[in-house]
């Protein structure tokens, strides 16, 4: 994993957050995105991609990246935003939404000085640079990456509960074949992507 980090700090950069986004290809729920600013010493060891970790070492590097962090947002937008806007405008502003929300530890807000993003390229008056699969080669980013992706299975747990026929804690609001077959049983939720599944009957 790259430091890029370690080379914007040298030049000045103080508050560098890093963000990426979880839920984009869901049929169910909100796309959320994180921003974190990590410390620029003490680097925790083993954080990657949350794709190519296990859960269980997804929820050990979540608590590890939240006790550690400098400041930490989050931000989301729902399933009837999603379809007024399309996806990718919703991603952008679960992004800036995030930025806007960064907060330490004793909630103080905090405005990053530059901004690290995986692929993408957001509306903000806030210096940027976008790291293709930054998620894989930028230490920041993968902390975002772990801690949005945490955060939404959390969400998901929570959204289960009230719509307990579809299984939304197993496959997290994802197109899988057991998910499609209850959208077609039960027809989509009022939490479903409108613009995603109204083609279910050529599932």
């Amino acid at each position: 994993m790259e430091n890029f980090e370690e080379e914007y700090s040298n030049n000045g950069y103080k508050y560098i957050a890093g963000i990426d986004e979880v839920g984009r290809g869901s049929l169910f729920g909100d796309v959320l995105a994180c921003s974190i600013i990590m410390p620029l010493e003490n680097r925790i060891e083993g954080v990657t991609d949350s794709k190519k970790l296990s859960r269980k070492k997804r929820d050990y590097y979540y608590e590890l990246i939240l006790k550690n962090m400098v400041a930490v947002g989050i931000g989301r937008v729902n399933a009837n935003l999603i379809d007024k806007i399309n996806i990718k405008n919703a991603t952008h502003l679960a992004m800036i939404k995030s930025v806007k929300n960064l907060r330490n530890k004793y909630d103080k807000q905090i405005r990053p000085d530059l901004l690290l993003i995986d692929a993408e390229h957001i509306e903000a008056d806030i210096e940027q640079v976008s790291i293709i699969k930054g998620d894989d080669k930028c230490y920041t980013i993968a902390c975002a990456s772990i801690v949005a992706k945490v955060y939404r299975d959390k969400l998901c747990e929570i959204w289960a509960k009230s719509y307990p026929e579809y299984g939304i804690d197993k496959h997290m609001g994802y197109g899988t074949k057991k998910h499609r077959e209850m959208i077609k049983l039960y027809g989509p939720s009022d939490m479903h992507r409108k613009t995603f599944v109204k083609n279910s009957e050529n599932w």
